[in-house]
């Protein structure tokens, strides 16, 4: 059984009770150990350098720091740790701009707790997980085709650099919108098995290890 240590972090102290006790009720193959709370950016931080933890849930409105200002904090030191946004923020901007900051998974509060759940066992397998609501809610495309994702002008001296080539740029454009392996293959009339092989070329190109690595740097060369 996989047990997460956890740390949370909301400016509202009820809404921490209240998620403590919804990780209790998570299913038996995983639990999760709160090792550490916060109600504002700055002892989040204090926590990150002194607490080891697996996994952190945060708000990204918080006082002194706030959540992206946290993701940055936590990109420079290099901790290794899972990262799930859980906010009411729904603008796209906002959204773009945590996982350009390096967000594992992204889930509204007022979803309910399975998006929650979805979210944690997405990023825990490797994935990058923005839940339903949100993708409706900030006009993130789920593509009926390929051509869809086809209107860019991708950074040319970049993509020689890596050798990255025009398939894996479109199934890179795809992976910045949250699609699954699933989903890529059938936008592009591909298997799941090819997306993976490309997903991880993609990877080994660029020298990243996760789909967040991925999305971070897709943005910050204007892949997207």
């Amino acid at each position: 059984m996989k047990i997460f240590r956890t740390i949370i972090a909301d400016d509202h102290t009820i809404f921490l009770e209240g998620l403590k006790n919804v990780l209790r009720r998570y299913p038996r193959d995983m639990q999760f150990h709160v090792v550490g709370e916060a109600t504002n950016g700055s002892q989040l931080i204090t926590l990150l350098k002194h607490k080891p933890a697996d996994l952190l849930i945060f708000d990204l409105n918080m006082p002194e720091k706030d959540g992206l200002e946290v993701l940055q904090f936590i990109h420079h030191s290099r901790i290794n740790i899972l990262t799930l946004a859980l906010t009411m923020y729904e603008s796209p901007k906002i959204v773009r701009s945590a996982f350009k900051a390096g967000v594992d998974g992204y889930v509204l509060k007022d979803r309910g707790i399975e998006p929650l759940f979805a979210g944690i066992r997405e990023i825990a397998s490797g994935n990058t997980y923005v839940s339903e609501g949100i993708s409706l809610a900030n006009g993130i495309a789920r593509p009926k085709a390929a051509a869809r994702h086809s209107r860019y002008l991708p950074n040319d001296r970049f993509v020689k650099k890596h050798s990255l080539t025009k398939r894996e740029l479109e199934i890179l454009q795809l992976i910045t919108q949250a699609l699954s392996n699933k989903e890529i293959a059938k936008a592009l009339f591909i298997s799941d098995q090819t997306v993976s092989v490309h997903r991880k070329n993609i990877m080994r190109k660029l020298g990243v290890s996760n789909t967040a690595g991925l999305v971070k740097i897709a943005f910050d060369n204007s892949l997207v």
